[in-house]
């Protein structure tokens, strides 16, 4: 614990999400700390409100509406000059009633690409970054399909939506930069982003967006590798806090369920893997027997989507 002007506050924030992919932004209004600085609707814990419970009585006050359903998603740190806040962050799907300003605050529904209210709360910065992080990260399986049928199975993936992509093959290194060269930049053509496993200095060649880690490579870093974007693969606590001190963008934690290519292997299953995510401040991906029609589980156990080998191609 640290001194006590330095305890965090508890805040439960919510993602209120249309099916547009619009999120809702609310003003701060006039009397309160940064009033007129724009944020994710939300508030203090009253004493012994859990998380959840303390966003439905939140959005019902400031907005006058019913909290239908919430998906546990990361829980940020940040030190303004005067208090220090830990955000909890949950994604909004469903709820019932016209969100509307009741405290006297103008709101807005947001593209999160392109935020246009300001100014933003600077804790928020993170949160919009990671918010635009696609729900599927398909992870490149040339392999099984040989090259070339690989890339005709990308071409389909990326014109049906897939955004990010993670290059991991065992090929000999001209051939996989090769490789990798032309994943980047057939999925560029899409405004796709691609990650190269293992390796920093094949991302910079091959104009890729940026690094996966693996989980030894992790474990050994001292700093961030000097990339736009920076993931990393977890199997435990121990390796998900690391990615978290190192402010890796977002893990991969695996295996979740059994898979064809490694029957009988011990898996942790959606309980364990709700449990290792706890508070985490970064993005995690469910990896491991995912098919797309496990997306909504995965984030009632706060993923925040899933990666795939197999079912996307």
């Amino acid at each position: 614990m640290h001194g006590e002007h330095t305890a965090a506050i508890d805040v439960a924030a919510g993602i209120i999400t249309r099916t547009d992919g619009r999120v809702l932004m609310a003003e701060r209004p006039a009397g309160k700390p940064w009033a007129g600085y724009w944020e994710f609707p939300g508030g203090k814990f009253e004493s012994g409100e859990s998380p959840i419970v303390a966003l439905a009585r939140e959005l019902h006050e400031e907005l006058g509406i019913e909290l239908d359903q919430a998906y546990p998603w990361i829980t940020r740190v940040y030190d303004y000059p005067e208090r220090r806040v830990r955000l909890h962050m949950y994604r909004v799907l469903k709820w019932h009633g016209n969100p509307n300003g009741k405290e006297g605050q103008q709101i807005s529904w947001e593209n999160p690409q392109a935020v246009q209210c300001e100014p933003l709360l600077p804790a928020n910065d993170p949160i919009l970054r990671y918010l635009c992080l696609p729900q599927i990260y398909a992870i490149t399986k040339a392999s099984k399909y040989g090259v070339t049928a690989f890339m005709e199975r990308l071409h389909i993936a990326l014109k049906n939506g897939v955004k990010l992509i993670q290059v991991r093959e065992r090929m000999v290194p001209g051939q996989l930069n090769q490789f990798a060269h032309n994943v980047v930049s057939m999925a560029h053509q899409y405004d796709a982003q691609v990650l190269i496993n293992g390796s920093e200095n094949m991302a910079r060649s091959t104009g890729a967006d940026g690094v996966h880690f693996q989980t030894s490579q992790l474990m050994q870093c001292e700093k961030r590798p000097n990339v736009d974007l920076w993931a990393a693969s977890c199997h435990n606590r121990e390796e998900l806090l690391r990615a978290a001190e190192l402010g890796v963008d977002f893990v991969v934690l695996s295996p979740i369920l059994p898979t064809e290519s490694h029957p009988g292997e011990p898996t942790l299953g959606w309980e364990k893997f709700s449990e290792l995510c706890l508070d985490l401040p970064m993005p995690v991906y469910a990896l491991g027997g995912m098919k797309t029609d496990l997306m909504e589980t995965a984030m009632a156990h706060s993923a925040h989507g899933i990666a795939m080998l197999s079912g996307v191609w």
